[in-house]
């Protein structure tokens, strides 16, 4: 905890940048307009605060039929909320997470009808249960698994057990897979470059956002929304003029 601000948190981004900071979680238009910010202590995840921003822009804006998301909000989750109201979620290819060297987790094919999982050998792993994170868990049989010639590339599990995890909200991460490869999903994705990202660079370099002089969550967070405002009353009279 930091002795000069509690209230930020600590903020790690790639293998060397440790710092106490704060987040904000923005959105915006295809004109860059900021629509909604929430701002969050370092340490807390993105995919935690969206709800709060989504819903306080779809209320304001229900005319949205596309959200595109970074790859922090990539959840199951957040696909499943934006698709049940009836909107598509513009996504970023999200490397799978595995060893070098072992089967992708897209290789462990899930049988909706049989409720199993059919590892890349075309054996079975049955349906164990489902625990708290919302996970199906599906186990291997040892007995098979021990003479198997891809076990080395499955599992360095010794007691020669395969476990698959499905998250039973697994298919809308797989709807929003479908649309990222739609012509509606790569032209909204690539917009981030010039609308959010731009937003972020020029809050940086132009608006001094970088650091901040205020302690506490209360007094940074309206310091910041003070920017934002300021960003879209100079792009709106540059617009108007």
């Amino acid at each position: 905890m930091s002795t000069t601000d509690p209230d930020c948190g600590l903020f790690r981004k790639g293998e060397h940048k440790v710092e106490f900071a704060y987040t904000a979680h923005v959105a915006c238009d295809k004109r860059s307009f900021i629509l909604g910010c929430e701002l969050t202590p370092g340490n807390v995840h993105d995919s935690t605060v969206f709800d709060k921003v989504y819903d306080e822009v779809v209320k304001r804006f229900p005319e949205v039929e596309i959200v595109t998301l970074d790859a922090g909000y990539k959840t199951p989750w957040i696909c499943k909320k934006i698709i049940d109201d009836g909107r598509n979620p513009s996504t970023p290819y999200k490397r799978p997470m595995s060893k070098r060297g072992f089967f992708y987790p897209y290789e462990y094919v899930y049988d909706e009808y049989y409720n199993c999982v059919v590892c890349p050998n075309n054996q079975v792993l049955r349906y164990v249960r489902t625990n708290k994170e919302g996970c199906r868990e599906f186990k291997s049989n040892p007995m098979v698994c021990k003479d198997c010639s891809f076990l080395e590339r499955c599992t360095g599990s010794k007691s020669y057990q395969k476990v698959v995890n499905k998250h039973i909200w697994e298919d809308y991460i797989d709807q929003a897979e479908h649309f990222r490869h739609s012509p509606a999903g790569k032209a909204s994705y690539q917009l981030r470059s010039q609308t959010i990202e731009r937003i972020f660079a020029d809050a940086k370099e132009k608006y001094a956002m970088r650091y901040t002089l205020y302690r506490g969550l209360t007094r940074v967070k309206n310091w910041v929304k003070l920017k934002f405002a300021a960003m879209n009353l100079k792009k709106l009279a540059m617009w108007a003029y």
